[in-house]
């Protein structure tokens, strides 16, 4: 059985409905629309979609063409980092196998945004300061003009392995979530396959560790929140719960379930319906 492709677009808006809706109907014109999540705060939403290759990269060329209609950066204002109005935009194997798939739809998903959407396009670029690097001629993208254009900005293609983007709230100070972050962030040290930051979130009166395990299998999420917890305690903070954007891999859910119920061993081959996915996974990869 051939499985689709999944893709996770990050769209630089979280607050306005009607572009929030504008976008759905665009991504689900030509694909499954699995998942939104949208937050005010981040002023950021996550979509996670579905499809065959051609009808994938239909629908994200035409998400990418609806967010540079309609959000503005030049008015934009949101804890998370971004560098476009579509600002990130991976094209997802479901399983291992497919990543072969994943590379040759997202090279594709580049060529068009950068030819039919005059939009420059990185492949797996920096997430901060692309515009001056742009401009000075110091980093040029890999399809698409070369000038950096302040409305929409720029989009991020890659393919990559599935990620969970889980986030821990905190009642305290920035100065101890970014304190944290840095604790379990692998850059400086921490928990392999974490990339974390520390965030205001005005609305709610807390603040957050905000964070991407690239690799769940490394950097279990039961270990994360207990090392957060422990480390909050330590600086007389509280932790008042956490958040999934998006979906996450059954594994991932199942090695968090073993912990909680102190099952040993508890992981994806135990759970029902992700092995009748894999007994009838018999056609090509």
């Amino acid at each position: 059985m051939r499985l689709p492709l999944e893709s996770v677009p990050n769209f630089s808006e979280g607050r306005e409905r009607a572009t929030l809706d504008a976008l759905a109907s665009a991504l689900s014109a030509r694909a499954r629309l699995l998942d939104v999540h949208a937050d005010a705060d981040h002023n950021r939403s996550v979509f996670t979609l579905v499809a065959d290759d051609d009808d994938l990269l239909a629908a994200l060329v035409a998400g990418v063409a609806c967010a540079r209609e309609r959000i503005d950066l030049r008015r934009h204002e949101g804890a998370h980092p971004r560098v476009g109005a579509a600002d990130v935009v991976p094209v997802v194997p479901v399983r291992p196998g497919d990543m072969g798939r994943a590379k040759r739809v997202a090279l594709r998903l580049a060529e068009s945004i950068g030819d039919e959407l005059s939009l420059p396009v990185f492949l797996y670029g920096e997430l901060a300061g692309l515009g001056g690097r742009m401009e000075s001629g110091e980093l040029a993208p890999d399809f698409g003009p070369s000038v950096f254009q302040e409305r929409s900005g720029a989009v991020l293609v890659g393919a990559r392995r599935p990620l969970i983007a889980f986030n821990v709230n905190i009642r305290g100070g920035l100065a101890a979530a970014r304190e944290i972050a840095g604790l379990v962030r692998e850059r400086d040290g921490g928990f392999p396959g974490v990339r974390a930051l520390g965030l205001d979130l005005p609305g709610s009166g807390l603040v957050q560790v905000s964070m991407n395990v690239e690799d769940w299998e490394a950097a279990a999420l039961h270990e994360l929140v207990a090392t957060i917890e422990r480390e909050a305690a330590a600086r007389g903070v509280e932790v008042v719960g956490s958040e999934l954007v998006g979906l996450m891999p059954g594994g991932a859910a199942a090695a968090a379930a073993g912990a909680a119920l102190r099952i040993d061993g508890l992981d994806a081959s135990r759970v029902l319906e992700l092995r009748l996915l894999e007994a009838g996974d018999t056609g090509p990869a």
